[in-house]
């Protein structure tokens, strides 16, 4: 073939070749390993429709399924398996299932071992693949019946392919010996699939590439999942490598008051935390600058865990706030999210893709409680979301984020403490005054300047956010139940049912 094939065989899956740094190096044999369901035949088959595409001469050696059932599967994901992948169909002769026609004197599996081996390599002799998929070696494993056996048979099959121009994938389905390694001492590499069962919610799969012989690679677990049309591969994110050059203006809320109480405002490029319990207000607060950005003229995108949309659509037009609008005229994205269908990689690749494709300037992340649901393991929530902030902060991204906290007054607890990972953090806290439950809110961390220190009212009402001056008279507000110390009263007036302020 005259054909000039690039240095690596990409696998036509655009996560994996970015794990794999472009793909599979050519003329040689990997390893893809995981227990049943985890996605193998489906990465092969994309493996082998690539290859088509790109005009290559492609092998599928199946020792576990039937042709039909192959072309089944490649059907339920709109794949078309054509001329350009042959597929090679090994059964057992009619006379291994005959009882009468069994060996009695010379173990049948020794004359089968050689056998399907002998019709593999025929059939790679006929075709000349460039590609080449072996389905199973849990297959040839028990015709083995012992290790020595088993990795001589691999050694020579790694042999034979070493001789042509093909790139080989061997599937391993895990269900024979999970202890014996033997194939990843001979294969140039290795790609392990997992498939895990959180206590609720859809299964969750992931990969790791074990080896890559004289190759880099991107290390550690990568979220994936299989939909329609093949599978899906998320690249752990790792923030330095992406940096954008930006100017770093400061940005307004649209509210004065709460810009006063921000020292100005927040930097572009920065993170903000708002923390507080369950009703204060965390959500409209973000909205604000979403609504703030939408009218400098830039784009936002909102993604919700906790709230149904058209609920929050309802209470947001009340408030001011037309996000349906907004939606509806392409001014932001929003997104409701399920996090137990949801992996912690789906959603950074999905926030990743706003801001690349959208050139979302403003991001919101509502909550980080609903985020936590969907780690299998909240261990590592910290450190997703330390790589998801650092990317959106290096491309010039405002991101806010919430946190329910546990209780309603007095000390509260945080499910998570990321408050030492964003850049500002602002406080919102219910206390009584008067015989009535009022909102105040503070900025209690700002790491890119100078901010009030002071304790501000604030109300809800059907025109937004409304701040008033700062508690200077009040002690305690923080807790929940404030002392009056002053000698003025600084609240805020509060309308009743008639309209009649108090």
């Amino acid at each position: 073939m005259d054909q000039v094939l690039s240095k690596k065989a990409e696998t036509g899956i655009e996560g994996l070749d970015d794990v794999l740094f472009g793909g599979f190096t050519r003329r040689h044999v990997f390893l893809l390993e995981g227990s049943p369901g985890t996605g193998k035949t489906t990465i092969a088959l994309q493996f082998l429709l690539e290859g088509a595409d790109l005009g290559e001469s492609c092998l599928y050696i199946s020792l576990s399924e039937t042709e039909e059932e192959l072309r089944d599967s490649a059907a339920s994901h709109g794949m078309e398996l054509g001329d350009g992948i042959k597929i090679f169909e090994l059964v057992p002769p009619e006379s291994l299932l005959d009882a009468d026609q069994q060996q009695s004197l010379l173990y049948s599996s020794d004359l089968e071992l050689g056998e399907t081996t002998k019709l593999i390599f025929e059939a790679f002799e006929r075709i000349k693949p460039q590609r080449v998929v072996i389905d199973s070696l849990s297959e040839i494993r028990l015709l083995a019946q012992s290790s020595l056996r088993y990795r001589r048979q691999i050694l020579a099959l790694k042999h034979f392919f070493a001789r042509s121009d093909a790139t080989v994938l061997l599937l391993d389905d895990m269900t024979s010996d999970n202890l014996d390694k033997t194939v990843h001492s001979v294969v140039h590499g290795v790609i392990h699939l997992e498939q895990l069962a959180p206590d609720y919610g859809s299964e969750r799969r992931r990969l790791r590439v074990i080896k890559y012989r004289g190759q880099s690679f991107r290390g550690g677990y990568h979220d994936f999942v299989i939909k329609t049309g093949g599978v899906a591969v998320f690249p752990r994110l790792r923030a330095i490598e992406h940096k954008k050059g930006f100017e770093r203006t400061t940005l307004s809320s649209g509210i004065k008051e709460f810009d006063d109480l921000l020292g100005g405002g927040i930097e572009r490029g920065s993170s903000t935390l708002l923390i507080g319990p369950a009703g204060t207000g965390k959500s409209l607060f973000t909205l604000q600058f979403v609504d703030a950005a939408v009218k400098r003229g830039e784009k936002a995108a909102v993604f919700i865990f906790d709230e149904e949309l058209g609920l929050l659509f309802s209470r947001t037009r009340s408030m001011g706030i037309d996000l349906e609008k907004m939606h509806d005229d392409r001014l932001i994205h929003i997104e409701q999210l399920d996090a137990a269908e949801l992996s912690p990689g789906e959603f950074a690749q999905r926030v990743r893709d706003r801001v690349a494709s959208y050139d979302a300037k403003t991001v919101v992340i509502d909550s980080i409680n609903g985020y936590q649901a969907s780690m299998p393991e909240e261990n590592a929530l910290i450190l997703h979301m330390h790589e998801l902030l650092q990317y959106l902060n290096r491309q010039g991204a405002n991101t806010f984020l919430t946190v329910a906290q546990h209780g309603l007054v007095g000390d509260m607890k945080s499910p998570v403490d990321v408050t030492y990972l964003a850049d500002s953090v602002v406080l919102l806290r219910y206390f009584e005054a008067l015989g009535k439950v009022r909102r105040a809110v503070s900025v209690i961390k700002k790491r890119t300047g100078s901010h009030e220190e002071t304790i501000r009212e604030f109300h809800i009402t059907n025109e937004g956010l409304t701040l008033g001056e700062p508690l200077s008279g009040f002690q305690g507000v923080l807790r929940g139940v404030p002392t009056f110390i002053g000698e003025r009263q600084p609240l805020l007036e509060t309308s009743d049912e008639d309209g009649h302020h108090s």
